[in-house]
């Protein structure tokens, strides 16, 4: 699973508050800041890793326009039209046109697609639709998409009661209702390997022909998407002899197997492969990873990440990875949920070197994988937190304002600075590391049971582990926390997040989509709810508090508020083990979908004049190969001058096989 980074008010803390020479920032638009990040510790590398980097960062590169053609059908046709007016355009570029378009295509490009990366609603363009007729001479069927608000509005709708994949423009499904897709591949599971099944459906688009015949378009070499998987393929084998030892090499060409041949067996061989290679520095994720962008929860998003590992700040990951079993034990999950022997559970830091597909330019601080239950049961999980990029989050955060706007007293300013990057590094550690990899599934249950509610439900549980044990003395043991008052930054940062601050990534009226946006608004009301009377002296455990005429958040019972996050931890692994669907759907239509208009008004007022973006990506550094006169590479250079708007226009033009 993949924990996208948290919209945090609190991205503040001592320790990141020294200066740094890097230049982090590149430019900002409409509601997005693009960040530079560093990729410190690339110099020392040997040749041979660097290489091996090198042909890595190519092969993540070419899968960008299937991440494209995923999101939506035509963003690729769109994105083509819309930089070619914007680098032949012969008019006035101070025009209004041309600047809303310029705009529009930066949002284009941040978003893979022409909705909105994390709302999902359809981008509204500040250009005349005549004006671009005029420029493209696209067709009608183009301009109503893009134009035409009844017209594919949202990439993903999760709403109760529709059909899913009727109201979402992702191009997973071509001609096949909700009802025909869940029985179709119902069917499949029923006659497949009941106790170690492939994920069904991950790497196809599923399509009804004209004659009524349902069918899955393989997404392979010699397939769909064909022509850039052969180049990402062409790169895994130029990459294969700077692998670290042979058991990298194994990883590489099962990889290259799955692309060529679309068995999910041979997926799942891969998985392991990958799981149980813990040993080299450098490492990669390359695939059909996360299905955050089906309304179903089963096709995979194309994405990619290069890294290489912070051998010294992984020392903190390893503290809890070699204590899993021990989390696992004292979780106040009930005992038939658990885990009895928790397997290959490895952790690390790394520090990112490329981003792809569906991690860029908006991305993750945390990964944890495979998706794979069975896997992760038998064989483990690898999970880490990308210090790198939590470092660029962080250094951009500084002076934002954004602390002392939303901070219910000095108390709470105090206690962020003081502690809040520790809490924030540990909580994805803890998300990733050992609250995906917790838990398990009784037998016969489909990890699918849950449904459009099992991304909400996932991530929250993982949330939820993190929160209960970054309260615990086992953390000062452990030397994670310098003391047993740190966990109190992490608790004021869910709450405020979940409670007011989340809410200004969304335009007033709407409701909350995303399913990390859920997972933290589920988690904070809840609390907030069944906290009411139950702290000491009969005492809110959370209170909302009005200040000439602002709201805050205030905490007057942490012990208690640990408390909730155990009983909620409880249930939710209740219901992903059992995969109980109508408790799921009760509890996120509930506590995590809707947002009181009058709260929503008053903090996106209060956020409005703090003036900065809700939302941050990033520009990819680019590395040159140096080569002497028999082509080989005698050393790979890295540059961060290259600007977003330079970055995206080479990528479209050096990377873009399928447009």
């Amino acid at each position: 699973m993949l924990f996208t980074a948290a919209f945090s008010a609190f991205a503040c803390s001592e320790k990141v508050q020294e200066e740094k020479e890097f230049n982090y920032t590149d430019e900002r638009f409409a509601d997005v800041q693009i960040l530079h990040y560093e990729v410190e510790g690339f110099e020392n590398l040997s040749l041979q890793q660097k290489t091996f980097i090198y042909y890595l960062n190519e092969a993540a590169l070419w899968g960008r326009d299937i991440l494209f053609d995923q999101n939506g059908r035509y963003n690729l046709e769109i994105r083509t039209m819309l930089e070619e007016v914007y680098q032949n355009y012969k008019g006035d570029k101070n025009d209004k046109n041309f600047k809303a378009l310029e705009e529009y295509l930066k949002r284009v490009w941040f978003s893979n697609g022409i909705h909105h990366h994390y709302g999902s609603e359809k981008f509204v363009p500040g250009f005349e639709r005549e004006w671009f007729v005029a420029q493209t001479k696209c067709s009608d069927e183009i301009a109503e998409v893009i134009f035409n608000p009844n017209v594919m509005p949202k990439k993903i709708n999760l709403a109760e009661g529709v059909d899913l994949i009727a109201t979402s423009a992702c191009n997973y499904y071509q001609g096949v209702t909700q009802e025909e897709a869940e029985k179709f591949y119902a069917e499949l599971k029923a006659k497949g390997d009941q106790k170690h099944p492939v994920m069904y459906g991950m790497n196809s688009t599923l399509v009804k022909d004209k004659d009524g015949k349902i069918y899955e378009d393989l997404w392979i070499a010699n397939g769909k998407y064909g022509k850039a998987i052969t180049k990402i393929v062409e790169n895994l084998k130029l990459a294969r002899p700077y692998a670290e030892d042979a058991k990298q090499q194994e990883v590489i060409d099962k990889l290259i197997a799955f692309y060529e041949t679309g068995d999910l067996k041979i997926f799942d061989e891969y998985s392991i492969a990958w799981t149980e290679n813990t040993e080299p520095v450098v490492d990669f994720v390359n695939g059909f990873i996360e299905s955050y962008g089906d309304p179903l929860g089963m096709k995979a998003s194309w994405e990619s990440i290069v890294n290489f590992k912070d051998i010294e700040a992984t020392k903190r990951t390893e503290a809890m990875s070699n204590n899993a079993q021990w989390f696992e034990d004292n979780s106040p999950v009930a005992k038939e949920y658990k885990k009895e022997s928790v397997k290959g559970v490895s952790a690390k830091v790394i520090n990112a070197a490329i981003l792809g597909g569906d991690l860029f330019p908006s991305t993750a601080i945390g990964i944890n994988l495979p998706n794979s239950n069975w896997i992760r049961a038998e064989h483990g999980s690898k999970s880490v937190t990308i210090g790198n990029l939590t470092e660029a989050y962080a250094q951009s955060s500084n002076g934002s304002g954004m602390l002392e706007e939303f901070a219910y007293s000095q108390t709470e300013i105090d206690i962020i600075k003081k502690y809040g990057q520790f809490t924030d590094d540990l909580h994805t550690d803890l998300h990733e590391c050992l609250g995906h990899g917790s838990g398990k599934l009784l037998p016969g249950v489909d990890p699918e049971a849950l449904k459009a509610y099992g991304s909400t439900i996932e991530e929250a549980r993982a949330d939820l582990f993190a929160l209960y044990y970054l309260a615990d003395a086992k953390m000062v043991e452990l030397g994670l926390l310098p003391d047993a008052e740190a966990y109190k930054a992490s608790y004021i940062s869910q709450m405020q997040n979940g409670l007011l601050t989340q809410i200004v990534r969304i335009k007033l009226g709407d409701q909350i989509e995303e399913s990390h946006m859920r997972d933290r608004a589920l988690i904070a009301r809840w609390a907030y709810e069944h906290g009411k009377g139950a702290g000491k002296d009969g005492k809110d455990v959370i209170e909302m508090v009005k200040r000439d005429g602002e709201t805050f958040v205030k905490i007057n019972d942490y012990e208690m508020l640990r408390n909730l996050f155990g009983q909620l931890l409880a249930e939710i692994q209740r219901i992903k083990s059992t995969g109980d669907f109508n408790a799921a759907r009760d509890l996120v239509e509930n506590y995590a979908v809707k947002i009181d208009a009058e709260l929503h008004k008053e903090v996106l007022d209060r956020y409005t004049k703090l003036n900065i973006a809700p939302y941050k990506g990033f520009v990819n550094p680019v590395y040159t190969a140096v080569k002497d006169k028999s082509g080989k590479i005698t050393d790979v250079k890295i540059s961060y001058e290259e600007g977003y708007t330079e970055q995206m226009l080479r990528y479209s033009k050096d990377y873009s096989p399928l447009k």
